[in-house]
């Protein structure tokens, strides 16, 4: 069993903007920004929980969001986009269909970049919560991106990461005052595998039933065979765990 690492914030800390897609990812990392905020004893949290609409086809993963957040207690924010904003991505374009039955997934292997990748996603979410963060007087963004168990996603990996940060830094009123500390940009989850991550939303109490995964949902229920789903059964199924959500 893996350990929560200690990302707790300083005692003087204002709070924190958590995305949050509905999956298991950004759910895991939505409690643990909660524990380092005093989860379960601090129940009035500094959190804001941030969605988007951004017209995707899994759009029920909106529905869950605010089912977790509202669990919690937390206030959540979803964010609606134009529909033109992502185009070439069969997560919202209805002429591409997306990805199945990616067997080699299970080892790890990405050969390219999938279509499941909505361009520039990450990069604009990120940059709606450092606005957001900055305006309420937030010290900290946690993302539940992780580059290993993920479809290559070059939004995902460290580089990417690393890069934002720097950006804040220098691109917010905040990290260039010299008033006190940037906006720091939390990845609790980065470094993990699927069957970590699973391991880490037990220990912390996420709610992994309300969760949502798969990419091409057939009437609300995962279709089973897209990268998501793959890679979710793979979690659960190295973690010896029934998926509670199924």
């Amino acid at each position: 069993m893996v350990s929560v690492m200690d990302s707790s914030p300083k005692s003087n800390s204002k709070g924190a903007v958590v995305l949050l897609s509905g999956g298991l990812d950004s759910t895991t990392c939505l409690y643990i920004a909660a524990r380092d905020y005093g989860y379960p004893k601090n129940k009035k949290l500094p959190l804001l929980a941030l969605s988007f609409d951004y017209s995707q086809k899994h759009k029920i993963e909106l529905i869950k969001s605010k089912k977790i957040a509202k669990l919690l207690g937390i206030k959540h924010v979803t964010q609606k986009l134009d529909p033109g904003f992502f185009l070439g991505s069969s997560l919202t374009e209805k002429k591409i269909k997306v990805r199945k039955n990616a067997k080699f997934l299970l080892s790890g292997k990405e050969e390219e970049i999938p279509n499941t990748y909505v361009p520039g996603r990450n990069i604009l979410f990120l940059s709606f919560a450092l606005s957001l963060a900055e305006g309420h007087g937030y010290d900290s963004i946690y993302i539940g991106v992780n580059a290993l168990d993920y479809s290559g996603y070059p939004d995902c990996r460290p580089e990417f990461i690393e890069s934002f940060q720097k950006m804040a830094n220098l691109g917010t009123k905040k990290g260039v005052s010299g008033k006190g500390d940037s906006i720091q940009i939390k990845t609790p989850l980065l470094h993990l595998g699927k069957k970590e991550i699973i391991e880490l939303g037990i220990q912390v109490d996420a709610p992994l039933h309300l969760t949502h995964s798969c990419y091409d949902p057939i009437k609300g229920k995962p279709c089973g065979k897209c990268d998501s789903c793959i890679l979710r059964a793979k979690g659960f199924l190295e973690a010896g765990l029934l998926d509670p959500a199924t």
